[in-house]
Order: C-alpha cells, then sequence, then structure tokens
C-alpha cells in the first residue's frame, strides 16, 4: 500500500497531526497553517495599498464642531477645514495613471498670545480620524547638541499611532511656537545658530516629504534601539506661532507711519488694530524664517485679536467655557455660583488692558474665586455665591494679578 504524503511539503501521514486528501492531492495541517498566514499578509498588503477608509468629514461640518469650542477666528477656521479635508482626499487619491498629483498644503497660523491656535489644534484633534500629535519647537536643537532632534516629532505621532507605522504615515502634526526658532540675526548664520536657523533646516526635509528614521522611543536615552523608518510625504504640518514684533515689519512694508511734517499716507483704509491680517511671506522672512522653510509652508492664515465682545462670548459660550467650568466645580460642593453681567464686564475689562488674550482670563477668575473655593467646601450653610462686580472689584484688588499691567 503506497504511503500517504503531503503533495507540498513531502511529510509522510505519521509525522503530522491531520492530513487532508483531495481527489489527485493531500495537504497537511503544517501546509494549511503556513498558507493561511500568506493568505492574511496578502490580504492585509492589498488593504494598505488600496486607499484609507475614512469618514470623510466636509469642511463645513468640521467648522461647525470648532465653533462649538472656539469663539470667532473664521477666516483660520476655514482655512484649517479646507487643508484637513483635502489631506483626507489626498490619502484617499489612488495611483492611477493620471499625471496630476496632488501636493499637501502645510500650514503656518500667525496670532497672538491667548488668541487660540493651540486650542484649535486639540479641538481638531477630537474629531479627526487620524493620528494627532502636538510638538513644541522650542526643545528642537540642530543634530548633535543638546536637546531633541527634530525627529522626535515623529516620536509622538508614532506614539499617537500605537506605533502603527502606516497609520502615522497618514498624520497630522502640530508644531507650535515656530517663531522661537527664528534666526537670531539678519544674515545667514556663520557660526552656529544651533536653536534658530540649525532647526529650520532640519524641518525641511520634514515638511516636503522624505523617509525618517525615527527613535521610537526617543533618541537621547535609548541610544542602541532599533530605528523605524517613516515616509513624512503624507503627513500634514500645521504650524503656529505669536511672532511677537511682526507687526512692525508689516508696518514698515505698508509704509503705513508716516514720517515728517510733511509726510502723507497712502493707506488709509488700513486697520491700524489689526495688522496680523496683511500678513504675507515677506514679512515671515523678515522676521527671521529662512525662505526654504517659508515655501514649504504654503497656507498662511491669522487669528485676529480678541475685543471685549469675543472675550466675553469666550466667558460664557462655548461647550468649554470658563463660567461653565467654575460652575461644575462649585456644583460638586453642592453649591450653585452666578456670575452677575457687571462682574462679566469687569472681568473683559481686566482682560482687555493686560493684553493677555483669552489666557488673561483665567488668571483673573482665579483670582476672584480662589477665596470662596478655598472657604465654602468647609462651609455647609453657604449653598449659593453670587459674584458681583463689587466682589469681583474686592478680591481682585487684594490679588497680585492686579500688579499685572499691560507691556
Amino acid at each position: 500500500m503506497a504511503q500517504v504524503t503531503c503533495s507540498f511539503c513531502g511529510r509522510n501521514k505519521k509525522d503530522v497531526d491531520l492530513m487532508i486528501s483531495g481527489i489527485h492531492a493531500h495537504i497537511c495541517d503544517k501546509c494549511i497553517t503556513q498558507a493561511n498566514q500568506i493568505l492574511s499578509e496578502e490580504t492585509k498588503t492589498k488593504n494598505n495599498i488600496s486607499s484609507p477608509k475614512f469618514n470623510l468629514i466636509k469642511p463645513v461640518e468640521m467648522k461647525n464642531h470648532l465653533d462649538k469650542y472656539v469663539i470667532g477666528q473664521d477666516e483660520a477656521k476655514k482655512v484649517i477645514s479646507v487643508a484637513v479635508y483635502n489631506h483626507y482626499k489626498r490619502l484617499m487619491q489612488k495611483d492611477e495613471d493620471d499625471d496630476v498629483t496632488i501636493e499637501k498644503s502645510n500650514i503656518i497660523m500667525v496670532g497672538e498670545t491667548g488668541t487660540g491656535k493651540t486650542y484649535l489644534a486639540r479641538t481638531l484633534a477630537k474629531i479627526l480620524q487620524v493620528p494627532f500629535c502636538i510638538a513644541d519647537a522650542t526643545v528642537l536643537t540642530e543634530a548633535g547638541y543638546v536637546g531633541e532632534d527634530v525627529e522626535s516629532i515623529l516620536t509622538r505621532l508614532l506614539q499617537a499611532a500605537n506605533y502603527e507605522t502606516e497609520a502615522a504615515e497618514r498624520g497630522i502634526v502640530y508644531i507650535d511656537e515656530l517663531d522661537k526658532i527664528s534666526r537670531k540675526s539678519d544674515n545667514p548664520s556663520i557660526t552656529r545658530d544651533v536653536s534658530g536657523e540649525g532647526v529650520q533646516q532640519a524641518l525641511l526635509k520634514l515638511l516636503e516629504g522624505t523617509s525618517v528614521n525615527v527613535p521610537p522611543q526617543g533618541g537621547r536615552k535609548h541610544p542602541d534601539q532599533k530605528m523605524i523608518s517613516v515616509n513624512t510625504e503624507n503627513i500634514l504640518f500645521i504650524c503656529g506661532g505669536a511672532f511677537d514684533g511682526i507687526t512692525r515689519n508689516i508696518g514698515n512694508r505698508l509704509n503705513s507711519r508716516a514720517i515728517g511734517f510733511t509726510a502723507k499716507t497712502d493707506d488709509k483704509g488700513l486697520d491700524e488694530e489689526n495688522m496680523l491680517q496683511y500678513i504675507n511671506a515677506q514679512d515671515l522672512k523678515s522676521f527671521g524664517l529662512i525662505p526654504e522653510l517659508i515655501g514649504r509652508l504654503p497656507v498662511l492664515t491669522h487669528l485676529n485679536p480678541l475685543d471685549k465682545s469675543t472675550l466675553k462670548q469666550i466667558l460664557t459660550e462655548p461647550k468649554n467655557a470658563l463660567v461653565k467650568q467654575y460652575t461644575k466645580l462649585f456644583a460638586m460642593e453642592d453649591i450653585e455660583i452666578e456670575f452677575k453681567k457687571t462682574a462679566l464686564d469687569y472681568i473683559v475689562d481686566k482682560a482687555v488692558e493686560f493684553k493677555l488674550g483669552a489666557r488673561g482670563l483665567r488668571s483673573i477668575c482665579e483670582a476672584i474665586v480662589t477665596d470662596a473655593m478655598f472657604e465654602l467646601p468647609s462651609d455647609t450653610t453657604t449653598k449659593k455665591l453670587v459674584i458681583t462686580k463689587a466682589y469681583a472689584e474686592e478680591k481682585l484688588e487684594k490679588s497680585k494679578v492686579n500688579k499685572l499691567k499691560a507691556a
């Protein structure tokens, strides 16, 4: 009687656990397992090559979501929504014979402190279906110096993607405080500009698209770790910065300041309170960004300074408004808190005086309610706290916050 052997690997029937017989062939359990693994990997590879599956969020829907948390800044929200939507569409573009390739539109946001640049990015992270991370440019230095290398930005993106390289390669990175890496002098650096121009040059290939060896646990403390190769071609970069003092560059370019007794300005329609709306790439270059970096951040948008009405809306209207936060905090102690309209107006006036934007609102509110938050949890008789203008004035006058004056 002929021995039954596997038609694939040649093993004898007695050497395997299971042998499945066909009409003219046999297959053992080991070959079945191996074939199943090959099939799974092939299926996975084909799914990765085909366009990633996303829930495409239309720009209008994305902006509506941002509106619930961020007051005003319609222009910036519109630009970011369109860029992120196009990023989704770009990822879904199939590699066909079409000669048209959609380039990615990296964004740069310019706005004063406290206008909501980082908050916009954080809010955006809540609705995205792609890995998202926020990195800080201030800690970056040129390769070889103490500080973080530019590749550490992608380490955070890998962590956000649970170290899945394919997912990280279609993510979005927000780089904060971009203005802090501006060139330290007007001329191209002869010596090393370690945390300025050097970092900008290191960012160039990262923004444009290249394969980068990323240390999965950060580069400094684990020198022997195995690197992960990440292609940045499909990663969208959004950069933000306050660019303090750039309004002078804009003013000089627009000649909005007249010099001399008889000098006249032609630009009578300029809004002197919000010069950032006239910003262009030339102003960023004169501020200290190198032209190569500006060219890789083609979409430029600005955030408007916050006026009194906007600040008051920020206090009360968004889902995460300060008044709602304090209401929840006191509700946990079974105490009702009420802010009178005159008190809110007083807080807004002080915030405008201090010129700290929305961030200043929190400092002022904390100074006003700190005493109440200290005493009332131990006071079982008080069930309601009313913040009037007189109460706010008294607490703020006593606080050291009031010593803060506008620069």
